[in-house]
């Protein structure tokens, strides 16, 4: 009996005040899944186990467990119990996540195919104790350059020596802002901004200034004023398929921004993690202002997470070699064996690829999601949507809504960079593993909130 009730420690999710118990219980199961309090293979208590600390009936239990079968979120085996299910390559059980900005599977690509040919290739000609020992935290002059040439359809012909590389965007992010702020400086930023800047912002004691946007990002007329009144240490922005919003900075109004900044004398910190998405870039503001520009360029978006490798362009080579040194002491390096199949990939073609599969699919998810949800912006080369929301749906109940019906969304809170903000939500398109799933989720959405929040269908 001790051992049944450490594994029932899930119950204590279940929520009696809303609706029947059964589905009370079912909904616990999902969250304890989606959380990952149950894992996959894990078994479950018995159901006469569930009833006695409930006080329920057992029939009660067996309708749950039942529903989560008929969901896909546990299996059972005669003899020996009910148990969490796997995850498969045909089947996603469990919470679908529509809030993390994930590159697409790449469409007609074997993705682990590729990986282990070039783990494989890159451990066979390099020697595996060097390649897994200490090295330069700014990276090797073959990964810079690489980095200059992945990013040449952004900013054009760039030095090797005012590139680095770095383990991740944010590590870079935080770096850059000790660089050139102290506790009390304001950062301007967009109204509704990568939550990664709010974290350094709010842990470093930074003030972010929301500057007025348009269609095409930052109004330079606003930018200017609070430029000239506010005394701001940097500029941060996300000119190319922003984050949350899905907009793109037009090439005059890059123009102007740059020339803003430059009158201002205030340094660009220019968050391109989307920019290789489109097929064809604009020139990045770091191209229009190199010498006042931090230009950070992560994969996770347009290759993969798992490399955790950004390349960076500063604005001098000594610039460069001062944000080595506060990297060094932030997270001393990149992974070498993925810094490594990073650089293999860009100097081989492989990362071309990658990215022309991961447009492909991105662009089907986005007419797929154009069709369920025409009110929703974005763009046919992006990985995520904005979804602008009634007043009547606040983020905090779609949120809990979207969770009971196994949907994980983010809203517009989560960017916000002030109190008086857009009502919206973000819908990422590339976490789901297939096409259908991701159909199935968005219509999920699409019935959300065709309802009203207080429908009590909801809870269902």
């Amino acid at each position: 009996m001790a051992s049944d009730l450490t594994t029932a420690r899930w119950l204590r999710r279940v929520d009696r005040t809303e609706g029947p118990i059964y589905l009370a219980i079912l909904r616990a199961l999902e969250t304890a899944i989606g959380e990952g309090e149950l894992q996959p293979g894990e078994q479950l208590p018995p159901q006469r186990t569930v009833a006695g600390v409930l006080g329920v009936d057992f029939t009660t239990v067996t309708r749950a467990y039942s529903a989560a079968r008929a969901r896909g979120l546990v299996e059972g085996a005669v003899g020996r119990g009910t148990f969490v299910a796997g995850r498969t390559d045909d089947d996603e059980v469990g919470m679908i996540d529509l809030s993390m900005n994930l590159p697409p599977p790449p469409k007609g690509l074997n993705f682990a195919a590729l990986l282990k040919e070039t783990a494989r290739s890159v451990l066979e000609r390099t020697d595996a104790q060097a390649l897994m020992a200490y090295h330069p935290g700014a990276g090797s002059i073959a990964q810079r350059s690489a980095g200059a040439t992945w990013l040449a359809p952004c900013l054009g012909e760039v030095s090797p020596d005012r590139m680095l590389l770095a383990p991740g965007a944010q590590s870079v992010l935080a770096a850059i802002l000790d660089m050139t702020m102290r506790r009390g400086d304001a950062l301007i930023v967009e109204p509704l901004t990568y939550p990664g800047v709010r974290a350094i912002a709010a842990h470093r004691g930074l003030r972010l200034l929301a500057c007025p946007v348009d269609a095409e990002g930052f109004k330079p007329e606003d930018l200017a004023r609070l430029c000239a009144e506010q005394d701001p240490k940097a500029i941060y922005c996300i000119p190319t398929l922003q984050n949350p919003t899905a907009t793109t900075m037009g090439l005059e109004r890059r123009r102007e921004i740059a020339r803003v900044a430059r009158t201002a004398g205030v340094p660009i910190i220019e968050d391109d993690a989307y920019g290789r998405l489109p097929t064809a870039p604009l020139p990045a503001l770091a191209s229009l202002a190199p010498d006042l520009t931090w230009y950070v360029a992560t994969t996770s978006k347009c290759l993969s997470p798992g490399l955790r490798t950004a390349f960076v362009a500063a604005p001098s080579a000594a610039a460069a070699r001062d944000l080595s040194e506060a990297l060094r002491a932030i997270s001393l390096m990149t992974s070498p064996l993925t810094a490594a199949i990073a650089t293999a990939w860009i100097r081989e073609g492989a990362a071309e690829r990658l990215l022309a599969a991961i447009r492909t699919e991105a662009a089907e998810r986005q007419a797929i999601a154009r069709a369920i949800l025409p009110q929703a912006t974005g763009q046919a080369d992006g990985i995520h949507l904005w979804l602008d929301l009634p007043d009547h749906w606040p983020g905090e109940r779609l949120r809990e809504v979207a969770h009971r019906r196994g949907l994980s969304l983010v809203t517009a809170d989560a960017f916000a960079a002030g109190p008086n903000h857009r009502n919206g939500l973000r819908i990422s398109l590339g976490g789901p593993p297939k096409q259908s799933v991701l159909t199935l989720a968005l219509q999920g959405v699409a019935a959300i909130l065709a309802a009203r929040p207080d429908d009590r269908r909801l809870v269902v």
